[in-house]
């Protein structure tokens, strides 16, 4: 005869077995005033258990046989559908093009700004790309 060491799932079993038969020794000596507040207990939480399982089941519906639908009845709604989903997409693409030549428009206004000015100054543009005209704007003014 071999001896195996008993499994995991043996010994749980056995262990609830004897919680079990301890318990029910325990539960048959119990005076009945006592059996009847832990009945009542027991039934409350049953009743509050149920009550929470309820309130986190999703509601599901069964049988539903309608549909909604944009549009009137079921004939041509199809093509509102894919309308009303493609517009947003339209819409942000359609302003982000705005902005985009909205911010190339002010660049290109303050590079005219620019030009104009050095155009219309009595320096000639030149004198802008001479070391020594640096060196003069640095210097202290007196």
């Amino acid at each position: 005869m071999t001896n195996t060491p008993p499994s995991a799932e043996s010994l749980q079993e056995r262990f609830a077995r004897r919680i079990a038969a301890h318990l029910s020794e325990a539960a048959a000596a119990t005076p009945p005033d006592i059996d009847a507040r832990l009945r009542f207990a027991r039934e409350q939480a049953l009743l509050r258990a149920r009550a929470a399982r309820v309130a986190a089941e999703p509601l599901v519906a069964v049988g539903g046989q309608g549909t909604l639908r944009l549009g009137h009845g079921t004939s041509g709604s199809g093509w509102w559908v894919r309308m009303a989903s493609a517009l947003p997409v339209l819409v942000l693409a359609g302003g982000l093009l705005l902005i985009q030549e909205w911010q190339s428009q002010s660049q290109l206004e303050a590079a005219v700004e620019v030009d104009t000015a050095l155009l219309s100054d009595d320096l000639p543009p030149d004198a802008y790309s001479d070391p020594g005209f640096l060196e003069f704007l640095k210097a202290p003014q007196e």
